[in-house]
């Protein structure tokens, strides 16, 4: 930069750069800038076994935390893992009926505490908050390995746990059901 008089002028590179940061932090000086004076606070989601304090706690036993099909029709045997999916299906025989509506309009969370009395999560401050989550960490934690890899002989108590090791045991890759490998 040249004075009036001839002389140049020294400004340091690092002062230039700060002011050029701080006047201009916007990369796109069109864009206007708004700030939302109530920001959407995104409610975290509890780490397992640690529940909700407020929801309701159930403690099945091994036999009927296992069963697929806790609800049976009368007529015809037939099995259902709900109660509302068995009231549906009397519908077909002409037999009397009942869904279960909400009776309040506020949902209370069910948690789920594991049958083994020695298990962590036995205690109801560290139930599992779904009932296909209790059912998967019983069966791995306490359960009978059924499942067992023809390639290493590994087992498995969870079935999804063996199909998704068949896929990728004895290669680095990943075969999708649709054909395609994954590295």
């Amino acid at each position: 930069m040249m004075s009036g008089d001839g002389h140049h002028l020294s400004i340091p590179p690092s002062s230039v750069r700060g002011f050029a940061q701080e006047h201009n932090s916007n990369p796109n000086p069109n864009q206007n800038i708004s700030t939302n004076p109530n920001p959407v606070v995104k409610k975290k989601r509890n780490l397992p076994g640690t529940p909700d304090p407020d929801a309701e706690v159930i403690a099945l036993s091994p036999k009927t935390l296992m069963a697929t099909n806790r609800f049976v029709c009368e007529i015809c045997n037939k099995g259902f893992q709900r109660d509302q999916n068995l009231q549906l299906h009397r519908r077909g025989h002409n037999l009397p009926w009942k869904l279960k509506q909400r009776t309040s309009k506020e949902i209370r969370k069910k948690v789920y505490i594991c049958p083994e009395k020695s298990c962590v999560h036995h205690d109801a401050s560290r139930a599992l908050g779904d009932l296909t989550g209790i059912k998967k960490h019983f069966s791995r934690k306490h359960g009978e390995k059924k499942w067992k890899c023809e390639k290493c002989s590994k087992k498995y108590a969870v079935q999804s746990d063996w199909k998704a090791h068949s896929k990728t045991c004895g290669t680095r890759e990943y075969k999708c059901d649709c054909g395609t490998l994954f590295s």
